[in-house]
């Protein structure tokens, strides 16, 4: 094939494949029963996964230093991978720990080989587990689980696919006068201006107080673990109910300021200051909708305009306070102004545009140096995809779970949460060195949302 049939990478694929910022999406998916690889296999191969230009093609660089896509014959046995062995000599045999373990080891050691198109499914039968690897060159989370579903039927029947209902959004929509619009215009003026400096300012030297949860230059290359926090959704909308115009989000949220706070409480050596800033950084979704069947006839009609990449970043400031005592909807309440601001500027937005301006104008290198600042001088990540509400199977067979991390970052801690079919599973990726014992605080998130549902329902009983 010749160099001009080459489709060079968009901006943000430019910015994954850089050293410093590359990113694989590891997807783990629970199943009621083993597979054999035969039948990951005959499903892979009838899919639209193997159709899809970018799925077949490797990654190359042109003679001026351009990554480009150059098509391949899919060879599908180097993609299918049997894992007959995993070290389980931690984990008592547990399904859970043995694939967290595995997902761990994967973030830090086992980049995709460039010589094949980059993804690859790992088949781990003993364990019921299939994971799906993807990287982040390839497209986001929501084109790559849109993707992924093409190959799913619904467990209550098993002629229909699996859809993603756009999100609805958590405020009233009201006619509303001239003035009320011409104040939130000047509130989106401000907030946008406010915090496009400081985002600017991370990426070049403001930096979140060192605490127990820090991390920074170099942690990235750091033994990982991983442990899974689970959340009701139904926990959640009962949380959510008792803040008028809160959502998921705001609880999400809540519940990791609750959270954090009291692991620092129960276990930082050093005194901690009340209102102490903890930034995590977040990818928005920068699309309409995010519904499958959209993002389906886009790839009928080999429209690059969705699919990929399309997302912006957001910088989510947390504060610590003392948890003895306190209302645990206080933090809910706090996260909702604070993320109410934020999406009401044009930060995640103007982020994806400076981020495209910065890569045409300086180059990948420079771009990718900049978004890893960013990730030095934060102290968390953290990513919330809505998945099916439905149960569904592929091949016939039920899926249990939807669980996905990305490769280790400089941060401490990334966090990744899927929802799926009613329930809620963080995957929480850890520095070992930092915190040795990430179920600790996987337990503060789940006691947090707990005590918050507790609170809530509290505040609907009648008062006497």
């Amino acid at each position: 094939m010749s160099t001009q049939s080459n489709e060079p990478l968009t901006p943000a694929g430019r910015l994954f494949v850089q050293p410093a910022t590359e990113q694989i999406i590891n997807c783990a998916l629970g199943i009621d029963r083993p597979v054999d690889i035969e039948t990951v296999r005959s499903v892979v191969s009838d899919s639209l996964l193997v159709k899809l230009p970018r799925f077949t093609s490797i990654l190359v660089t042109d003679k001026h230093g351009i990554e480009q896509w150059k098509r391949v014959e899919l060879e599908l046995d180097r993609h299918i991978i049997l894992v007959h062995d995993v070290d389980n000599s931690n984990n008592n045999n547990n399904d859970e720990d043995v694939v967290n373990d595995y997902l761990a080891n994967l973030t830090v050691s086992c980049p995709l080989s460039n010589n094949k198109p980059l993804w690859e499914i790992h088949v781990l039968p003993a364990h019921k587990c299939v994971v799906m690897r993807f990287h982040h060159a390839l497209g986001d989370g929501v084109s790559l689980l849109s993707l992924m579903l093409t190959l799913c039927r619904k467990v209550s029947d098993g002629e229909k696919m699996v859809m993603i209902e756009p999100v609805a959004s958590g405020a009233r929509k009201c006619r509303e006068g001239v003035g009320l619009r011409l104040w939130k215009m000047l509130k989106m003026l401000w907030f946008t201006v406010i915090y496009m400096v400081e985002f600017c300012m991370r990426c070049l030297w403001l930096r979140d107080k060192e605490m127990l949860i820090s991390g920074g230059e170099g942690v990235e290359m750091w033994p990982r673990k991983l442990v899974t926090a689970k959340f009701s959704l139904d926990d959640m909308k009962t949380v959510k109910r008792a803040v008028v115009n809160a959502t998921i989000n705001d609880v999400l949220f809540g519940v990791i300021s609750y959270g954090l706070s009291r692991y620092l409480e129960n276990h930082s050596t050093k005194p901690l200051r009340e209102g102490l800033q903890i930034t995590g950084a977040a990818m928005v979704n920068l699309r309409k909708s995010s519904g499958l069947q959209e993002i389906t006839e886009l790839m009928k009609k080999n429209s690059g305009s969705r699919w990929g990449n399309k997302f912006g970043m957001m910088l989510l400031p947390i504060f610590y306070h003392g948890t003895s005592g306190s209302d645990p909807l206080q933090f809910l309440k706090r996260a909702k102004v604070m993320i109410d601001n934020k999406k009401l500027s044009l930060e995640a937005f103007l982020s994806y545009k400076l981020s495209y301006f910065v890569m045409k104008y300086f180059g990948p290198k420079f771009t990718s140096l900049l978004n890893y600042r960013i990730v030095c001088n934060t102290t968390f990540t953290i990513s919330n995809l809505v998945g099916p509400k439905e149960e569904f199977m592929i091949a016939g067979v039920p899926v249990t779970y939807i669980r996905a991390t990305g490769s280790s970052l400089a941060h401490a801690i990334t966090m990744h949460m899927v929802s799926y079919a009613g329930k809620a599973e963080m995957q929480i990726l850890v520095a070992e060195d930092i915190i040795p014992h990430p179920e600790i605080l996987a337990k503060c998130f789940q006691d947090a949302l707990l005590e918050m549902k507790q609170a809530a329902l509290a505040a609907t009983l009648p008062q006497k």
